[in-house]
């Protein structure tokens, strides 16, 4: 049996190449990034004008003068005009080009308009207010967004103004989640008194999916020829494969010995922590097999703890922890890390605060909804205190 940290280092040591494509920008949502994306000219391209109000030259303001005569007025969207006459001014809208010979521009709010002319009211302390300048934000061939990034709306909206209507994106893996049990049916069947619905495959689905992985479900019986007939097709199809149940010791626990006999190298089977000690992990080519125990609170747990940074690694994705401080004091006489569920709130500091959910064990399913997160107590603690802090790994 392993540590924690152990399971840790072989599973990011086994983190994959994921391939690419292009999408439509209109598809990229939520995808990886897999180029940087330079800027096609300077942002902004030009000198543009931030405020409405007039564009004059300083300098007749610092000699005094306050009335300045309309030559025209510029919209947003026009070509770049000229001024004509030092002593005047032109009316420009915000996202103008700046006026050729004009150096600051006074807002609407600071003046007064009357029979085209132009009255300061406010003096403005220097040169240049109001003026995005050309260049500021980026220079021409910039990197704008590199690649690994996890693409948002404001990265769209970056693509978008220099022009890339296609954007060069990692492939998104392909999972299958796989619950075995013979207990286990349909969520549309009613159970009979010794059945249960499938919701481990639920739950798991939907954190990959939150996850950007596109991922099926599939329930097979406790029969060792057909998990292993399974295994064989999932793995020429699919690139990771996650199972729920069946890697106990008991008699119908097939699922280490199917995949072993399927090629699958096992790296390592039971972690010394709870819950989620039956955790078994390998590997075929580069495809990953996560067997996760089946119990609903152990199988969700390793896939926060484990997969998730794995899937991270894999698509170039850096996270930084998370940590928070214990409300309360927590035991541990088990001699195993310690995952506790607890219910998280932030103080008016920014502190992170844990409050630990006590559950009826790793098959209380109900008891995730009362909580946000599962704390880390290493090992080798027995009392954890209040106050401390630990690494949490979000759900919520």
């Amino acid at each position: 049996m392993i540590t924690v940290d152990q399971a840790e280092e072989i599973i990011l040591s086994n983190k994959i190449a994921l391939s690419t494509e292009k999408v439509a920008i209109e598809n990229a949502l939520g995808r990886i990034l897999a180029e940087d994306l330079y800027t096609d000219r300077d942002f902004p391209p030009f000198d543009r004008v931030s405020m409405d109000g007039i564009a004059v030259v300083y300098a007749q303001i610092a000699t005094g003068q306050t009335d300045f005569k309309i030559e025209q007025t510029v919209a947003a969207g026009k070509p770049q005009v000229v001024l004509n006459d030092t002593t005047h001014c032109i009316e420009v809208m915000t996202g103008a080009m700046l006026p050729i010979g004009t150096d600051t521009v006074i807002r609407y709010e600071d003046i007064s308009i009357i029979d085209k002319i132009a009255t300061i009211q406010i003096i403005p302390p220097k040169i240049g207010l109001n003026i995005h300048t050309k260049g500021i934000d980026r220079k021409k061939d910039e990197i704008l967004l590199a690649k690994g990034k996890k693409i948002s709306p404001a990265e769209i909206g970056v693509a978008a103004t220099i022009g890339k209507t296609q954007i060069l994106v990692q492939k998104q893996l392909k999972a299958i989640v796989i619950s075995t049990g013979e207990e286990i049916i349909p969520i549309s069947e009613m159970p009979l008194p010794h059945q249960i619905r499938t919701s481990n495959s639920y739950a798991l689905q939907a954190c990959l999916k939150n996850w950007g992985v596109e991922a099926d479900t599939v329930l097979l019986p406790d029969s060792q020829t057909i998990i292993e007939q399974k295994i064989a097709q999932y793995l020429s199809t699919y690139d990771v494969l996650i199972l729920s149940g069946g890697v106990s010791a008991g008699k119908f626990d097939f699922v280490p010995k199917a995949l072993e006999n399927q090629g699958v190298s096992k790296l390592f089977h039971k972690v010394s922590q709870r819950p989620g000690k039956p955790f078994w992990f390998g590997m075929k080519d580069s495809k990953a097999v996560f067997a996760l125990p089946g119990n609903p609170v152990s199988t969700f747990m390793c896939l926060h703890r484990y997969f998730k940074p794995w899937l991270d690694a894999s698509e170039g994705i850096k996270t930084e922890p998370v940590y928070a401080e214990l409300e309360q004091d927590i035991e541990v006489k088990f001699g195993l890390t310690f995952f506790s569920q607890v219910k998280l709130t932030q103080t008016g500091t920014g502190t992170l605060k844990a409050k630990p959910i006590i559950g009826n064990g790793s098959g209380d399913l109900a008891s995730l909804v009362d909580a946000d997160a599962f704390i880390e107590l290493p090992l080798g603690k027995e009392t954890f205190r209040r106050g401390e802090q630990y690494r949490v790994w979000l759900y919520r």
